[in-house]
């Protein structure tokens, strides 16, 4: 792709590198079949190709104002970034759109109901306190609310979702390793929304990582990952709340070495192995935040390390995988996670168009509700087609869009992991009719 940047623009540190980007696209429109809102809409606006398009457009003309039509289209983009996985030229649309939200952020004014949800959900989200409080506070609206249509309804839905008290594991600690010598030394990232949502993801990876070897660290001072406010455009907010873990792991870090520093929402593990390319124009941070990205792992990771894990024997039930977008597209793992279920005794299967986004993206089914819930109805559908017990994800945004749709039990892989090899049984099968082993830990 030809661009007309001047040389001022380029003397720019992230213009540079958006040309770079922008150069290696070739317009084969190998992604328009793997996008999820091009496969839907049929727009080619609605592409990566065609956003690339726009993004070069919007930023040649420097610091002039994005226009409605490129704001909305860009908004419109879930960054689930199957159009990496399917690039053969190695665009790199994810750093890409991420500088043409920042650009929008800074240029564009919003309608005033569009800039206080957003403020909102930028205050919110990311402070578990704050969000657990807010969410109990609109439970009488949100009774009578729930039916509205668009983001008004969106918003009194989620305020409906059951709100758990903090969890054990949520205070600074350390678990110690079980069964003998320690194998590994690993922090656990406990998110922000998944503490207020569903602390047991937690509770279970930790017992889960105790039970095969591993201390386990909860850091103090660590917290939200961040990229609720890039993907917003927010990059200032993203940059402290990444400055925030950066201090907080690299403490423990010092203290004594770590393995790992362990993710269990995927779309946090993406965003924390992407620390370094954030801050690397700060160099007072850069080192530091290249050193927490290549400590970074997801949870299925090292428990592949960590094998062969050590199944109690569980009744085997149909599990239905949903690979994450940001586990299957940003950290390009697949199947590891398939791989440990089945080893454990589970019989796994996968829908058909897998590699479509379920419409959750952070907080896309917020701000996009219409577009999200037509993804929602698709994946539910391919996933019930399968016919499963149970349907597993590693990312917890996954779980909640799903859970939506399907009255098949959602669960978070670790949280069956866990359970097979002697933790708990998982709350969301507790109350379902299904041939499974009663007690655990």
């Amino acid at each position: 792709m030809q661009t007309q940047f001047d040389i001022t623009q380029l003397a720019r540190p992230e213009i540079a590198e958006a040309e770079r980007v922008l150069r290696k696209c070739v317009h084969c429109g190998f992604c328009l079949a793997t996008c999820p809102t091009y496969v839907l809409l049929g727009d080619e606006r609605d592409s990566p190709r065609g956003r690339i398009y726009m993004i070069k457009d919007m930023l040649e003309s420097g610091a002039a104002a994005a226009d409605a039509a490129t704001v909305r289209h860009i908004d419109r983009c879930l960054s689930c970034l199957s159009c990496m996985t399917t690039c053969p030229s190695g665009v790199d649309y994810m750093h890409l759109v991420d500088h043409a939200r920042s650009h929008i952020a800074q240029s564009y004014r919003r309608p005033v109901f569009e800039r206080v949800l957003r403020r909102m959900l930028a205050i919110l989200l990311p402070r578990p306190g704050l969000f657990r409080v807010a969410v109990l506070a609109a439970r009488g609206a949100a009774l009578a609310g729930q039916f509205l249509p668009g983001i008004p309804g969106a918003l009194m839905r989620l305020s409906l979702r059951p709100v758990q008290a903090p969890s054990w594991v949520d205070r600074p600690r350390t678990i110690a390793a079980q069964g003998g010598a320690r194998k590994k030394r690993v922090a656990l990232l406990n998110g922000c929304v998944q503490k207020v949502l569903a602390p047991q993801i937690n509770e279970a990876s930790a017992r889960l990582l105790a039970r095969h070897g591993c201390e386990v660290v909860v850091a103090r001072g660590a917290g939200c990952c961040g990229a609720l406010s890039l993907h917003q455009g927010k990059r200032a907010a993203a940059e402290s709340w990444a400055r925030a873990n950066i201090e907080a792991y690299l403490a423990e870090h010092r203290r004594e070495p770590l393995d790992a520093i362990i993710s269990n929402a995927s779309g946090c593990g993406t965003m924390l192995k992407d620390y370094g390319v954030l801050l690397r124009d700060q160099p007072e941070l850069a080192e530091s935040a290249g050193e927490v990205a290549g400590l970074a792992r997801d949870i299925s990771e090292i428990l592949a390390d960590l094998r062969p894990l050590k199944p109690v024997g569980v009744a085997k039930l149909r599990v239905a995988y949903h690979g994450a977008c940001s586990l299957r597209h940003g950290q390009k793992l697949h199947e590891a996670p398939k791989t440990l279920l089945a080893e454990v005794g589970f019989e796994v299967c996968e829908a058909l168009d897998g590699h479509l986004c379920c419409g959750s993206a952070g907080a896309y089914n917020i701000l996009q509700p219409a577009l999200a819930g037509r993804m929602l109805t698709q994946k539910v559908e391919t996933l019930e087609q399968t016919e499963p017990d149970i349907i597993a994800t590693g990312n917890i945004g996954c779980m909640v869009q799903i859970a939506s749709g399907t009255h098949i039990p959602v669960v978070h892989t670790a949280e069956l992991l866990d359970w097979a090899t002697g933790g708990p049984l998982p709350a969301a099968l507790a109350a379902r009719s299904l041939p499974v082993r009663q007690g655990g830990e």
